[in-house]
């Protein structure tokens, strides 16, 4: 019996207790009402949420109505919201299935805190899963994107990942229950539902079993992931330091390129990049790969990581304090790269910050001849994003501080200095 299935899943993934509180995500749609009159029926505190996207007309309100009268019907207290999923997509930037996955989830999760549910359980069963493992596949995927749907992510639950969808419909026929059908899961329209209705038919003519297969294969991968993910936390911990990855402790691990797909691969870089990432330890310094929000720059030792700014730097990154003073004998000029100290009456030209560019010159404290400052900044072996984030004050023209490196010659105190002025970074 389903319900006895279900009820043993539940005790044996520890996904809640007899005495929890269950906000149920109800659509109306056979997998959720099944859920609902399985959990109902075995003595679990339900509650019921439900979202209507008005995406489908009529449909939409339809379904809202069917949910409402079935939860009148068995005593259950329903929550019901309405968006406008079409206007948050265009806001978004995103497509309207996304935008309804993000609007449906925070919705769920703020209302099972104000209901104080312990749980929000979600009616995935079986045949989603094995939809949702030859969509990774298809987009291509790392071993945790072959794992299916799993039975808990944080206060998500999934109870009926024990059965299939004929299991579901042949509960509701034997109990007489009634469901809503979502027209646009009859259309091939998106990616789920090719798969659905188009290449899962065709895979169950080469072998009636597949559904079967993939399910126990997920469930093996999930036991090798477990080992895997462990392995992998390791290797990380051996390479990864605070300014990035390691080149030669990453090249000498047997296989560097699946690592990097662990770690670059929920920033966003795609396995195409990933490939061209791994290939370009060996080359020179100077590569960047970039994803959405972060890129990877290819350095002398490291591989830095760092997340993409978005729009140019107008103020710098810190702030600098000015002191002026009599100049006299007993006066020590810091060691410290963080202050700068000028004669004034040289510097007297407007005084600016910017980030350095290509062609600038300046004359190193102590030196005679022009030095191009990404020669400097390369001697000192700045990495590549330590070069783009470095700033200099300027005296009208000309270089006076390669700020928290260098001063100008120029500028420097000498025996005819009668006023000093001093920068220091705070």
């Amino acid at each position: 019996m389903i319900q006895q299935r279900v009820t043993k899943y539940i005790e044996k993934e520890h996904l809640f207790s007899l005495d929890a509180k269950i906000l149920i995500a109800l659509s109306g749609g056979a997998d959720s009402v099944a859920l609902l009159c399985i959990l109902h029926t075995a003595g679990y505190h339900c509650e019921a949420a439900h979202c209507n996207f008005h995406l489908r007309g009529e449909e939409s309100d339809r379904d809202e109505l069917f949910v409402r009268q079935l939860c009148k019907r068995t005593g259950i207290h329903l929550h019901t919201i309405d968006f406008n999923t079409t206007q948050y997509a265009k806001e978004k930037q995103i497509s309207i299935e996304m935008a309804a996955r993000e609007l449906r989830y925070d919705w769920f999760e703020k209302t099972r805190k104000e209901c104080q549910a312990d749980v929000i359980a979600v009616a995935h069963h079986q045949d989603d899963s094995v939809e949702t493992i030859l969509l990774n596949l298809i987009r291509g995927t790392g071993i945790t994107g072959l794992l299916g749907i799993r039975p808990r992510n944080g206060a998500i639950v999934r109870p009926l990942l024990c059965v299939n969808r004929e299991d579901v419909i042949h509960y509701l026929e034997s109990i007489g229950q009634d469901y809503v059908t979502d027209s646009t899961n009859l259309e091939d329209e998106y990616t789920r539902n090719k798969i659905r209705l188009n290449l899962l038919p065709l895979m169950q003519e080469i072998n009636p079993s597949v559904k079967k297969n993939l399910i126990g294969t997920s469930n093996y991968l999930n036991n090798v992931a477990t080992i895997y993910n462990k392995c992998i936390e390791e290797t990380k911990n051996n390479i990864v330091t605070t300014e990035g990855i390691r080149i030669s402790d990453l090249v000498k691990e047997p296989a560097p390129e699946a690592i990097l797909f662990e770690i670059l691969h929920p920033l966003g870089f795609n396995s195409a990049q990933i490939k061209d990432i791994a290939f370009s330890l060996h080359s020179q310094p100077g590569k960047q790969f970039c994803s959405k929000k972060w890129r990877v720059i290819k350095d002398r030792e490291f591989l830095l990581i760092e997340a993409i700014e978005s729009g140019n730097e107008i103020l710098p990154p810190f702030q600098i304090i000015k002191e002026e003073k009599e100049y006299t004998p007993d006066f020590l000029i810091p060691r410290d790269k963080g202050i700068a100290c000028f004669d004034a009456d040289n510097l007297n030209g407007d005084i600016h910050y910017r980030k350095w560019q290509t062609g600038d010159t300046f004359i190193p404290f102590g030196m005679k001849g022009k030095k191009k400052i990404s020669d400097y900044l390369t001697d000192r072996k700045f990495s590549i994003s330590q070069k783009e984030r470095q700033w200099v004050l300027c005296c009208g023209e000309h270089i006076a501080w390669l700020i928290g490196e260098r001063t100008d010659n120029r500028f420097r105190i000498d025996e005819t200095t009668k006023r000093v002025v001093i920068y220091k970074i705070v």
